[in-house]
């Protein structure tokens, strides 16, 4: 799922549902099923602890990018990943017609990276964003654990998201550190 401002800012404790909800739900006990919406996916997932990623394209005389917790790997041969990505982001004009993305593995020293690419508004590649043009014009992230340059293989409608698939074309995996998180609606370093 893309990191938006609004999953960020969605309660720690759920919110009251209506009375039909409850009657839905079969119970007001500790346990009973929410029904499905927008709010239980959100709730749900906010426990789930993700790896911190940013999406970078280029095009329109411009880079483009945003903080993504829905990458994973999805084939070794050929070498496949895919990411969910907003259809109404500021991104998504340009990612729309990429032919090749970046994807960026953040480190737990780069909570501010990944704020600011989750930031609606921002120059994300402004100072103190240190990036250059690497393979295929992609726009690189400096200092990230992990990057891969990928060609967008299909973009499959999801609700008001794309599901990208991707196919890795070039990367470098030897930045050194521990991975960044999210979870709980926090960027958070990983416990031993």
């Amino acid at each position: 799922m893309t990191v938006s401002p609004q999953l960020r800012t969605f309660p720690t404790t759920p919110t009251p549902r209506a009375a039909a909800d409850d009657a839905l739900a079969g119970a007001s006990a500790p346990g009973a099923p929410w029904p499905g919406s927008p709010e239980l996916l959100k709730a749900t997932f906010r426990r789930h602890a993700a790896g911190v990623a940013v999406v970078t394209a280029y095009g329109d005389g411009r880079p483009v990018g945003f903080t993504a917790t829905s990458v994973n790997s999805v084939a070794a041969e050929p070498p496949l990943i895919s990411f969910g990505a907003g259809t109404g982001s500021s991104s998504w004009p340009v990612l729309a017609e990429a032919e090749y993305i970046g994807v960026h593995i953040l480190g737990e020293h780069q909570s501010e990276l990944a704020a600011t690419f989750a930031r609606g508004g921002a120059d994300r590649f402004a100072p103190p964003t240190r990036w250059h043009h690497g393979p295929k014009g992609v726009p690189v992230l400096d200092g990230v654990l992990a990057w891969l340059v990928c060609r967008v293989a299909a973009k499959i409608p999801a609700g008001d998201h794309r599901i990208v698939i991707a196919e890795a074309v070039a990367g470098d995996p030897e930045g050194t550190g521990r991975p960044l998180l999210y979870h709980q609606g926090r960027f958070n370093a990983l416990r031993d």
